[in-house]
């Protein structure tokens, strides 16, 4: 096998999945000289991950990526579960995806339901950044100021060696980083295996009557693929893969009144995981999406937490490469973000229960006598999942975030419901600036001071660090528990870094703040 010589980037990527390739999206628009490399030879062809959440549409709007991506998604209706006894049967239960099925007032986008086969190629197309398919990491060397990653090309037979200023692995939940690195797990770990059929039959005039995006039976789960037609089913792994007739499976799982013969195109078996790494962090390497954790997939919470991660960290690797931030910036990754991957874990674990108790329920409802047609009480509130205030409103508490007189941020975890707060950690609440413009989108790559008084703070914006005064409109000031001379200073991820309600306390205070955030003070 040929060695070819060594290559030089800023940050090596590792895993070719919606995370890596979000991170090289994210770090394209930084300037940062990437390279990104998956085992695989192309992109998945697998719908794996379905739902992009309000969050993580949020995160693709600031890359002007959310139209193309909810143009090949389905239309909002389809943002509902529903329970059923076979799928062709009533409901017994339904509940509405919230921030997917509608609009929502919190936010100004809403998330899609969109297979992961679909996302990813706009994903790939939204960067020019080096990427190499059929390459896989074998091997990490670290050193003082690098990290020498040893590669495969599985294609071309060869060889190679890449220096790396960073390496931030989002290889999933096999992670060869995580275990090259000795990195543990805490959790359950395997929970159940899994095999999802992919195939094709005529269920398209019956699914646009009663839309969903999943479908939750009896005999397995069925979920409608693509806006034009595809779907799969989801069902444990039979003991016999090898001799099992996959379409007389899911026509089973259908049921005799289907009057369909399934074309079966593909089937993945895979196993559903649940931990988080013990370390987010390991010197110059970093963990994020399934490598860092894994949840199941009730909810559809996995992907978009590791979209978090990413959009957490790209900024901070961006300083630290740039210059106008100190390698102690990158400590604040893990204590902001272990915390959100364990509850988002504690979460799906809930969604999962909550799911079979609606099962249960309607069991003993049959047992009891009652109508098939009877619908079940649902044990969860019209939130579905209770999930917004774990999207929405993720709280940082680091020293990337700064308290009021000298305070922490406010520390409450997220619970069942999200309310907008323009405190320190939080994520900057959306409101309108224009009719179309949203204070998410004076956010960028750039620290954001946003004030009704931008004379007052202007002679203070000096400074090796990227920042932009946004103005905001007077009416607006008491929606941000702002005065008139007032401000917030938000970071390139949305999370208010810092707020004065009433003016700046003094000439250094804007200084000191982004001095203390970044680890870099001014000199």
């Amino acid at each position: 096998m040929t060695l070819r010589g060594d290559a030089e980037v800023d940050v090596l990527i590792v895993g070719g999945g919606p995370v890596g390739l979000t991170a090289r999206a994210l770090l394209d628009r930084w300037g940062v000289r990437t390279l990104l490399v998956e085992r695989h030879g192309e992109l998945s062809p697998f719908p794996r991950s379905r739902l992009v959440n309000t969050r993580s549409m949020e995160i693709f709007r600031g890359l002007g990526l959310a139209d193309r991506i909810t143009a090949s998604a389905f239309a909002p209706r389809f943002g509902r579960i529903r329970f059923r006894d076979t799928l062709f049967g009533p409901d017994f239960a339904t509940a509405a995806m919230v921030g997917v099925d509608a609009p929502i007032p919190e936010s100004p986008v809403f998330g899609a339901l969109t297979s992961q086969d679909r996302l990813e190629p706009v994903l790939l197309a939204a960067s020019d950044a080096q990427t190499r398919f059929g390459v896989e990491l074998v091997g990490l060397a670290e050193e003082a100021d690098a990290v020498v990653a040893s590669l495969v090309d599985h294609r071309h037979g060869t060889r190679s060696r890449v220096r790396a200023r960073h390496v931030l692995a989002a290889d999933g939940a096999n992670s060869t980083v995580r275990e090259l690195l000795g990195i543990g797990t805490t959790g359950p770990g395997a929970i159940a295996e899994v095999s999802t059929v992919v195939f094709d039959a005529d269920l398209g005039d019956w699914c646009v009557d009663q839309p969903a995006g999943f479908y939750f039976t009896a005999h397995g789960g069925f979920l409608p693929l693509y806006p034009e037609g595809g779907w799969a089913w989801t069902d444990p792994t039979p003991e016999d893969t090898g001799s099992a007739d996959w379409a007389d499976l899911v026509s089973r799982a259908l049921g005799p009144t289907a009057g369909v013969r399934p074309e079966v195109l593909r089937v993945q078996h895979w196993t559903v995981r649940a931990f988080v790494a013990d370390r987010f962090r390991h010197g110059r390497i970093l963990l994020a999406g399934d490598a860092a954790h894994t949840v199941p997939p009730a909810g559809g919470m996995g992907m978009n937490a590791g979209l978090g991660d990413v959009h957490n960290l790209c900024w901070k690797l961006a300083g630290v490469l740039h210059g106008w931030a100190a390698p102690s910036l990158l400590d604040t990754y893990e204590p902001e973000r272990r915390p959100v991957a364990s509850r988002t874990l504690d979460q799906a674990v809930a969604n999962t229960r909550l799911m079979f108790q609606a099962q249960s329920r309607r069991q003993d409802q049959l047992r009891a006598g009652k109508a098939a047609s009877d619908a079940v009480e649902l044990p969860w509130s019209d939130r579905y999942f209770a999930q917004l205030g774990l999207v929405l409103g993720v709280v940082y508490d680091s020293t990337a975030v700064l308290g009021e007189n000298g305070a922490g941020p406010d520390d409450s975890a997220p619970g069942t419901d999200y309310t907008p707060t323009p405190q320190p950690g939080h994520r900057m609440p959306h409101l309108w600036l224009t009719p179309e413009r949203s204070t998410l989108d004076a956010v960028g790559e750039w620290f954001t001071l946003l004030t009704a008084d931008p004379a007052h703070w202007e002679p203070h914006t000096d400074g090796p660090w990227p920042l932009r005064v946004e103005p905001l409109p007077k009416e607006l000031t008491e929606q941000c528990s702002l005065g008139l001379h007032g401000a917030l200073l938000i970071r390139p991820d949305g999370h208010i870094a810092a707020r004065w309600p009433d003016g700046s306390p003094g000439d250094s205070a804007l200084h000191h703040a982004l001095g203390t955030v970044t680890g870099r003070p001014p000199r």
